[in-house]
């Protein structure tokens, strides 16, 4: 291959990375063809599913002669002069602006040849794209979100609906010998004490940060870049500041109960333990990375990733259309950032390049359906059946650790977690302690808020209504139809073949333990889940499943600050989420995991150390053979007994007295996990199977067999089969108005199944 044509491929190659738009074929055919035509692609974004009325676009292969110069049109408007020289040979690059929205046409002829053209979708800056239609009611807060400098965003509460506010430029400066920010006094005349920083490409700059507050997707957009004022031109994608490596961090937040019909009046940033996922980190920025972030990232304002992912895809687009195009965006976060990195990671496949999450989830509805289910075992054994069964027998049924005063802490903390499924306010659920439904922001207005009673039509606080879009509205009720499904699971299932509970007990369980209806009360049925809602959880990535983009990155998957005593971040939910991966894609090669006392900075270098190793590798292959073949020697699977105690060893789940590892910090399991269901955690709604004496290490008289298939008349869960409805995610998926990858449109199709 010459030298025009590893150009040619690794320009195609970046290009990838940011838009996920090209497949290796039209790579490979890249290579073969040396004489093609004129070819347009977009930079900042995928070309429809453009923002805010601007693109960074770049054309190749540029054959411009004196007499038949080159000539760029937009919408049969010259442009040409927004185009400058690209980085490699016969290349431009310019940023159009003044897209109308809509559908737009960027014409591109040289040398007397036709035009070569691009079709662009541009859409409002205040969305939606992807997400479906606004999610009403919607309270914007710039008034209480605190910049740098710590004024406000905004002195009033905007009353526009689309709740934007004019851009706000805060420079910051680190002092000598400091360890925090400190507000820039001028930006043409510098404090004596500015410090200095060196940057990871060596690059020595004035310890000086350039943060933007403005507003993307109702979302407050910010970011922050090392800028010099005094000496940096202005930001541009073709002047980017000296300071910047050319390597962008996306910030996740945490939390999710209460993230809904809100703003947010914060960015998710988070440091503690070590850990620092924060938007003005220090130590980040002091190395030369650029970060980005978006309210509707940060889960406590927005539970639900579709419109996370979409804030996130916006926002980096007008990074880029600030900056320029960085050369790896990695995404970072614990807890709820966990899933705020994995999520978008796999279904928007080349928006971030690698992910280092912590305090680990999937997705937030698997916290939530253990939840339900512990919240109907919790009910049985406080209410139904307060004296059939010890705690320790509870436990064993649950699968969580036996700790606590009562043995039950673990337990009784996951069963708590259902109050974000539970649209009914102020509900005291026995046996459940600081059980909190329907949780709300302060800022959603009490009046605002659903109450059966008093407001049977206001604003549902739940996991499901906030993603109404994508789960669909049942028209008997208007509320958002529910994924959650427990016919055929026999709870407590492991625990009867172990001897744990006897077969009455087992019975008597399951006979008596119910469902819930659409506003979670209790009822004596099991729940049936809506297939429709659950083929769009697999499909959008609200539950994650691992066959995306995530597939093609390094990911490394860290413990964090939590265990199995309490907390609900358990150990299987780390395994849950590798186990997805696998079955996904054959194995899990990209996926390392570090328990225990882990030393993030230690975890942030290898993490980082394999992400710039696959951004080097021009070589042939595939995203995984580059994956696997960079792999640092440190990225091994292992635990830290300590902070500089690592043991090096394959993560499995259990507590096998073999495995130091499991020794050391043992996992345990979940209720679904005891009713003989995946470790993956994935089977929504299970394929039934005939009842059958064989399936049981315990014996049954004719009269308890007989009741067990009277309690399940149409069969037990075969958890041998993927669960119905069960299916891949749709990368870049819409669910309206985008009509590419359209899954759902909330506003015309079929509500139900």
């Amino acid at each position: 291959m010459n030298t025009l044509s590893v150009r040619r491929a690794f320009f195609v190659a970046l290009n990838v990375a940011i838009c996920g738009s090209l497949s290796n074929a039209a790579l490979a055919r890249d290579d073969e063809d040396e004489d093609h035509g004129i070819e347009i692609r977009t930079l900042s974004t995928r070309a429809d599913r453009v923002s805010g009325g601007d693109v960074l676009v770049e054309i190749t292969n540029v054959r411009e002669e004196r007499k038949h110069p080159l000539q760029i049109m937009l919408n049969g408007r010259d442009v040409t002069a927004a185009f400058r020289p690209g980085s490699e040979p016969n290349s431009r690059i310019g940023l159009v602006t003044g897209l109308e929205l809509g559908k737009n046409k960027l014409s591109v002829g040289g040398r007397g040849e036709p035009k070569e053209t691009l079709e662009i979708t541009n859409y409002a800056i205040t969305g939606p794209i992807t997400s479906g239609p606004h999610i009403t009611p919607f309270i914007c807060q710039t008034h209480g979100f605190r910049l740098p400098d710590g004024s406000f965003y905004t002195a009033q509460p905007v009353t526009d609906p689309s709740c934007a506010a004019p851009t706000k430029i805060t420079y910051l400066y680190m002092p000598v010998g400091g360890t925090a920010f400190v507000p820039l006094p001028s930006t043409t005349t510098l404090p004596a004490n500015v410090a200095s920083t060196t940057t990871t490409t060596g690059v020595t700059v004035r310890f000086i940060v350039r943060v933007e507050t403005s507003t993307v997707n109702r979302g407050i957009y910010q970011s922050a870049i090392l800028h010099d004022p005094t000496v940096d031109a202005a930001p541009s994608p073709f002047s980017p500041p000296k300071g910047w490596n050319r390597r962008l961090i996306a910030v996740e937040g945490f939390g999710c109960p209460g993230g809904w019909y809100v703003q947010g009046a914060s960015i998710g940033s988070l440091s503690f333990g070590g850990m620092d996922f924060d938007l003005l980190s220090p130590t980040r920025l002091g190395e030369g990375y650029a970060l980005f972030s978006n309210t509707l990232q940060h889960p406590s304002n927005n539970c639900n990733s579709v419109l996370s992912g979409e804030a996130a895809m916006m926002s980096k687009e007008h990074f880029i259309e600030t900056y320029g195009v960085p050369r790896y965006t990695v995404s970072a976060g614990c807890s709820g950032g966990s899933y705020g990195s994995i999520q978008l990671a796999d279904a928007l496949p080349g928006l971030f390049d690698g992910a280092l999450i912590a305090c680990t989830f999937p997705d937030p509805l698997s916290i939530a359906f253990s939840g339900s289910d512990g919240r109907l075992l919790t009910h049985y054994f406080a209410v139904t059946n307060p004296a059939g069964f010890t705690n320790a027998q509870k436990v064993a049924i649950s699968g969580y650790k036996f700790s606590g005063s009562d043995g039950m802490l673990a337990f009784i903390d996951a069963a708590r977690q259902s109050g974000r499924t539970d649209p009914v306010p102020g509900r005291a659920d026995a046996g459940i302690p600081g059980y909190a439904s329907a949780p709300f922001t302060a800022a959603v207005p009490v009046a605002q808020r659903y109450d059966p009673l008093t407001n049977p039509h206001g604003a549902r606080g739940t996991v499901y209504d906030a993603a109404r879009n994508v789960y669909g509205i049942d028209p008997r009720t208007g509320f958002a139809l529910r994924p959650f499904d427990n016919v055929g699971v026999q709870y407590g299932l492991q625990a009867l073949n172990a001897g744990s509970i006897t077969p009455k007990q087992f019975l008597d369980l399951n006979e008596g333990i119910g469902g819930y209806d659409q506003d979670a009360n209790y009822v004596a049925s099991r729940s049936i889940g809506n297939r429709g809602a659950i083929r769009r959880a697999y499909q959008s990535g609200l539950q994650f499943v691992g066959s995306g983009g995530l597939a093609s990155i390094p990911l490394v998957d860290i413990t964090g600050i939590y265990n199995d005593d309490s907390g609900y971040h358990y150990q299987w939910i780390h395994f849950a989420t590798r186990e997805r991966m696998a079955e996904a894609n054959g194995d899990a090669q990209n996926h390392v995991m570090w328990r225990g006392n882990v030393p993030y900075p230690a975890a942030w270098s290898m993490f980082i150390a394999w992400v710039e190793a696959v951004s080097n590798d021009r070589a042939r292959g595939s995203a995984h053979d580059k994956i696997v073949r960079n792999k640092p020697a440190n990225a091994v699977d292992g635990c830290w007994q300590s902070t500089t105690q690592f043991i090096a060893e394959p993560q499995t789940f259990g507590r096998a007295p073999d495995s130091t590892c499991n020794t050391l910090f043992p996992s345990y399991a979940f209720p679904r996990y005891v009713a003989g269901g995946p470790l993956a955690a994935d089977n929504l709604k299970c394929r039934l199977q005939p009842v059958d004496r064989r399936d049981y290490a315990v014996s049954f008289t004719d009269a308890e067999f007989a009741r067990l298939r009277s309690i399940f008349p149409d069969g037990v869960c075969d958890w041998s089969k993927k669960g119905a409805s069960q299916t891949r995610v749709v990368p870049w998926a819409s669910f309206g108005p985008a009509p590419e990858n359209l899954v759902f449109d909330v506003m015309h199709d079929d509500h139900g199944d």
